[in-house]
């Protein structure tokens, strides 16, 4: 006959994960009432703006890396902190504080905080710790605030304007660049918000990030990869733009438009994602190491 002593742990297990499931279910029902405006108006955004279409990839592939992580979830150790509903609550303020202040980004970076402090109260730090990567790849869903947005993307534009007017008096053809218009000939070719590459940027951080999470192990690089992705985007986009001056010179305005405007823009991102990775070679090849395998 089994000792009787033997079902105390059990009923305790049973009880601590009934009491686990009752708190997920309160708490994660309040979260989704209180995040569904902020939801529907992220994905809006993702579905209207190209410069954030990357948003609908990055929760898949967050999941994707916290169901690789599952095994390292489950060996960890549960300690529930109640420090994390302070946390939560302090999310909550940030939402209430962005409702008023009709400002988005502070809305939307909330649901993270609510998040890590749902994963800190419910599981623990040891939890939280393996949920970190995948729950700060969250932050490239969210669209950066536009008082940042207007300050990075007019910079961008002169710079790429200027890059592209200078390689095309090397290649024999005559413009004349005033702020972010380039005048030829034949064509005025204007450098607009979204020809800044702002949008090839953000797309191409969040893609250097997720694949150094998998292809290397060595913190520096990582970083250097991903601060990389700055000047490849920057001299890509002005390449871009000399490409569309080439063939409106040459061939009409037309050519500098319209399908062949949006072509160009793929494969000049599909040739800095090439850049990124022969980099990366590069590194590899000086600095010998194996890459990590999730």
């Amino acid at each position: 006959m089994r000792p009787m002593y033997s079902a105390i742990p059990v009923a305790r297990s049973v009880e601590t994960r009934r009491d686990w499931l009752v708190w997920t279910t309160i708490l994660g029902s309040l979260v989704a009432v209180c995040y569904a405006p902020v939801l529907r108006g992220l994905v809006i955004q993702w579905w209207t703006d190209p410069d954030y279409s990357q948003g609908f990839l990055v929760p898949l592939f967050a999941a994707y890396v916290a169901w690789c992580k599952r095994s390292q979830w489950q060996g960890a150790e549960d300690n529930p902190n109640n420090f994390g509903l302070i946390v939560i609550i302090g999310g909550i303020f940030l939402l209430f504080l962005g409702t008023l202040g009709a400002e988005l980004f502070t809305t939307r970076w909330s649901l993270l905080v609510v998040m890590a402090g749902l994963i800190l109260f419910l599981r623990g730090s040891k939890k939280l710790l393996v949920m970190a990567f995948p729950l700060g790849f969250l932050l490239f869903m969210i669209p950066i605030p536009a008082i940042i947005y207007n300050q990075v993307t007019l910079p961008l534009q002169l710079l790429a304007s200027r890059l592209a007017s200078s390689w095309l008096e090397v290649i024999g053809i005559p413009v004349l660049r005033d702020g972010n218009i380039l005048t030829m000939s034949n064509y005025s070719l204007e450098v607009v918000e979204a020809c800044s590459g702002i949008r090839s940027l953000m797309a191409l951080i969040s893609l250097s990030v997720a694949y150094c999470y998998f292809a290397e192990q060595r913190n520096w690089v990582r970083f250097l990869l991903a601060l990389a992705t700055v000047p490849i985007a920057i001299v890509t986009n002005a390449i871009r733009i000399v490409i569309a001056g080439m063939f409106a010179h040459r061939f009409g305005p037309t050519f500098a438009e319209g399908i062949f405007h949006q072509a160009s823009g793929w494969l000049i991102f599909i040739a800095a994602l090439l850049l990124l990775l022969g980099l990366h070679e590069l590194i590899r090849l000086s600095w010998k190491t194996k890459p990590l395998h999730a």
